[in-house]
């Protein structure tokens, strides 16, 4: 299955901020006390970068039930998870355009990983331009449009991430995060895994995974950018990790708690 996308690159405009202000305070009324932390985040954060426009904002709820209850009534469309374990995805589309990323850990590692990427762009200006001009070349191929198989993220996104990885390893972000395995890259290091497994147990080494399965869910561990890790989460009757490969004990209890 093939879907589309429509993504608009646009010059950086000095009102983003400003919307920001505008739509933390709308999120701080709905959310009172159960909001412990908000911040600005993406290309709309960082001062003379091209970006889509639309206003990223992370945020951090103790209770999730309660915050996709109370931001609906602000007009917040609830997305799942967006690939990201522990973290609720909303859409607010109108005047501005709001894209917000919801944690239910505020020591969650994609929340670092979002402010060390917009605080390195802030003060690296030959980054920022780079960084601009990749967005207008992946645009120029009609592919980056595109959301392919079971990714739930367009190709754009996709060709942005090499970049973005380098930065990373660039100011030694190391921390250990979990993602659904979506990306082409991903998915191959999840048969990898898989092989590793199966040898170990000598079983055949040619069992496929099915990406497509609804009854199974498929996770990556990364240490920082770099894949360490892989988990077959069974949904049949009561869900349990089925398998888990990774390289250390200490990857392993993350993992393993992070998916429970």
């Amino acid at each position: 299955m093939i879907a589309s996308t429509k993504i608009e690159v646009v010059p950086y405009n000095s009102e983003w901020p400003a919307m920001f202000e505008k739509e933390k305070s709308i999120i701080l009324n709905a959310l009172r006390s159960n909001c412990s932390a908000i911040y600005h985040v993406g290309s709309t954060s960082i001062p003379g970068i091209a970006a889509k426009p639309k206003i990223d904002i992370v945020a951090v709820a103790k209770d999730k039930k309660q915050a996709i209850s109370s931001l609906k009534k602000y007009g917040y469309t609830y997305k799942g998870e967006w690939n990201i374990p522990l973290k609720g995805g909303f859409t607010k589309r109108g005047d501005v355009d709001v894209n917000l990323h919801l944690f239910f850990d505020e020591n969650h590692p994609e929340i670092e990983l979002n402010l060390s990427f917009r605080d390195y762009l802030i003060t690296h200006e030959d980054a920022r331009n780079e960084y601009s001009a990749l967005k207008f070349k992946i645009l120029e191929n009609e592919e980056s449009q595109l959301i392919k198989n079971n990714m739930s993220i367009p190709v754009y996104t996709i060709h942005k991430r090499f970049f973005i990885d380098n930065i990373l390893r660039k100011i030694g972000f190391n921390r250990l995060r979990v993602l659904k395995c979506l990306t082409e890259n991903e998915q191959v290091a999840a048969q990898n895994f898989r092989k590793i497994y199966f040898l170990k147990q000598k079983l055949s080494d040619n069992a496929k995974i099915d990406f497509n399965d609804k009854n199974h869910e498929h996770f990556i561990l990364y240490r920082g950018v770099d894949i360490v890790g892989y988990a077959d989460l069974n949904l049949i009757s009561a869900p349990h990790v089925e398998l888990i490969e990774t390289q250390s004990e200490e990857e392993y209890k993350f993992f393993k708690k992070l998916i429970n």
